[in-house]
């Protein structure tokens, strides 16, 4: 890292506010790639994005009976900072893993398909959704990968495998449909 970035300390209590607003903060600071550093107090790298986010999010739990405080700050201490974005990046790292686990069953799927003969149009709509989830959570991750790890690369090649297998997948299923 050659100069501190600019970070934003968020730190929210939604007590006092209605059950649900705790379940909204949380989903809002995950989706953004937050990091809790203790209970109710996150970091997070200042992007627009991350700012605006926070911004309105800080509002709405204000809005609804709770706290919210956003500060701006750099580290003062690189090492510090270096031990933040390890953590961030290893929380992503996670994600990717989870994502290139599950994507495993897909190609299970696939060939399960094909060994039982059933290589359908129905098939070929079924794996193309499951594709389509597959790319929408990937891309879900890398939204808030401020660091991307080594995993998010692995991630997008099995992505592209995946894309390469529903294809051959749907060019023997239009075979079966033809010799039909």
């Amino acid at each position: 890292m050659s100069e501190p970035r600019e970070w934003l300390l968020i730190a929210i209590s939604t007590a006092g506010a209605p059950a649900s607003l705790r379940v909204t903060v949380w989903r809002k600071l995950k989706a953004l790639g937050a990091l809790y550093i203790q209970q109710s107090t996150c970091l997070i790298p200042a992007t627009p994005k991350t700012t605006r986010g926070i911004r309105t999010l800080a509002a709405k739990v204000q809005d609804e009976g709770g706290s919210a405080r956003v500060l701006s700050f750099r580290f003062t201490d690189p090492a510090e900072e270096t031990e933040v974005v390890a953590e961030l990046q290893a929380a992503r790292a996670d994600e990717y893993q989870e994502l290139l686990t599950r994507i495993q069953g897909f190609f299970a799927e696939l060939d399960e398909e094909l060994e039982q003969g059933r290589a359908t149009y129905e098939e070929v709509e079924e794996s193309e959704a499951d594709l389509a989830r597959y790319q929408a959570w990937f891309e879900k991750i890398v939204a808030r990968d401020y660091d991307p790890p080594a995993e998010q690369e692995s991630a997008r090649a099995e992505l592209e495998r995946a894309e390469q297998a529903l294809d051959d997948f749907t060019k023997v299923a239009m075979k079966g449909l033809h010799e039909e």
